[in-house]
């Protein structure tokens, strides 16, 4: 069983993010899936971006990093697009974390990354939030730390490919890149060989 803190994207606390967490629960891990907008949502991600700049990155920090006060040390972080953002704000803050998890976007690898930390990345292919350059320097820090960093692509899909209740989403797309982090989230439990 892992411990898992799942931030949401720019569109704020919505079912995608709450379905994908009670999957995880059905599989026995524990999910919290903090509400950084305090109760807002928006439509696109312009008025996202909007909301972001209305509620402000300082109190989207603060209400994350208060999720994680209370929780394991060794907890996964998981990132929705923003929220991948999210993590590379606090992860220098977590170096015990059990893995990252980054769900269409990329964020830079923490200098406290320990060596043997896994991080596994499932982007569109392309993606804005995930241009070949940032991932490529992504892929390069996690070589030179010793990191076991994995990273999927889905060509042809949208941004929000695993969101059902968008355009972009994609079943099959949507389905691979959940049984992938199950698998992530099997072999960490594994590896530790105790429970998380």
């Amino acid at each position: 069983m892992a411990h898992i803190a799942l931030f949401h994207s720019a569109l704020g606390l919505r079912p995608a993010e709450l379905l994908a967490a009670e999957r995880l629960r059905r599989a026995g891990h524990e999910v919290v899936t903090p509400d950084l907008f305090g109760g807002e949502t928006a439509a696109t991600l312009d008025q996202g971006f909007q909301l972001i700049d209305r509620v402000g990155w300082a109190a989207v920090i603060h209400r994350a990093r208060q999720t994680l006060g209370g929780m394991p040390d060794e907890t996964v972080l998981a990132g929705v697009s923003m929220g991948a953002g999210v993590i590379g704000d606090l992860w220098p803050e977590r170096p015990a974390a059990a893995g990252v998890l980054l769900l269409h976007a990329t964020a830079d690898l923490s200098a406290s990354a320990p060596p043997g930390l896994r991080v596994q990345l499932h982007a569109a292919e392309p993606d804005d939030f995930a241009p070949p350059e940032r991932v490529a320097a992504l892929c390069r820090a996690a070589r030179e730390r010793s990191v076991d960093l994995e990273v999927f692509r889905y060509p042809g899909v949208g941004h929000f490919y695993t969101d059902r209740e968008l355009p972009d989403h994609d079943r099959a797309a949507a389905e691979l890149t959940w049984r992938r982090v199950l698998d992530f989230l099997d072999r960490g439990v594994e590896r530790a060989g105790r429970p998380r």
